[in-house]
């Protein structure tokens, strides 16, 4: 999945992420915190707040909240996170996917294109950028990688989200890098599908037609119960927050999961898959 990014990439390290990362080291200082000190207050990993300060990782809404409380930042905290909406590199209309994404209580995503982007590994994710085109370079390549493999965080940072994918079985036939890479992304998918929140089933070539032809899409309860669906396509997203047109997608969803390969049967063909890999 491109994720948002003109171009397929991921959001970069920018001047706005870094200005933040600095108001917060600076307020954490005024109040003689230490990192170690700071991060339980924020009910966050000391890596985590050591990221986010050095302008590497996006921070979530309830990290500015509780550390413009803790730190007493007289809104300047906020108001610099309000500044991060407007940095290079990620389109608008994924920005605010991302953010719901982040707190989702139930995050649905079908994909008939490539591997979706949260069960990614490295080298598969890798090679997508390298083949990009426009072409990136070297550090843009690492650069957006980085972002990618921070974000699949959220599979193992929210054990209480349940998550669901779908992919079509031809997904994960392309030998997109090789077979070993294949061979890792297959392995990947099935260590993640022994947890109890993460649910992947597969799309069989077998089924003629099914609820999802209209393309990719992807579906998200947020903490106060409302739905939104993400569709993306080649240089574009729509964020959808229309009931109406959610609730059909609901329904689309629905009938995927019960055409779709039980949970067991599409573990068994993913075993099948990676030996004949």
């Amino acid at each position: 999945m491109t994720d948002g990014i003109p171009g397929g990439g991921e959001p970069e390290t920018s001047d706005s992420l870094k200005t933040f990362g600095e108001v917060v080291k600076t307020f954490r200082k005024r109040a003689r915190l230490t990192q170690e000190e700071f991060a339980p207050r924020v009910r966050y990993s000391v890596p985590t707040v050591a990221s986010i300060e050095q302008g590497r990782r996006f921070p979530r809404q309830d990290f500015v909240e509780r550390a413009e409380e803790v730190l007493d930042a007289f809104g300047v905290i906020r108001a610099a996170a309000r500044h991060l909406a407007r940095q290079p590199g990620i389109a608008s209309w994924f920005r605010q996917w991302a953010k719901l994404e982040a707190e989702a209580l139930t995050l649905y995503t079908y994909e008939n294109r490539l591997v979706p982007g949260l069960l990614q590994t490295a080298p598969y994710a890798r090679e997508l950028f390298r083949e990009q085109r426009p072409p990136l370079g070297d550090d843009e390549i690492e650069t957006r990688l980085a972002a990618r493999l921070e974000r699949k965080r959220l599979l193992t940072e929210r054990p209480n989200t349940a998550y669901s994918f779908i992919m079509d079985q031809h997904v994960l036939e392309r030998p997109t890098g090789g077979a070993q890479v294949m061979r890792e992304q297959i392995d990947h998918i099935l260590e993640l599908d022994v947890r109890r929140n993460i649910e992947i089933q597969i799309m069989p070539r077998t089924r003629g037609h099914h609820a999802g032809l209209g393309g990719p899409m992807q579906l998200l309860e947020t903490p106060d119960n409302r739905w939104f669906a993400y569709c993306e396509g080649q240089e574009s997203g729509q964020f959808i927050a229309d009931p109406k047109v959610v609730s059909i997608l609901q329904m689309r969803y629905a009938r995927m999961r019960s055409q779709a390969l039980t949970l067991e049967d599409s573990r068994s063909l993913l075993r099948q898959m990676r030996g004949a890999v």
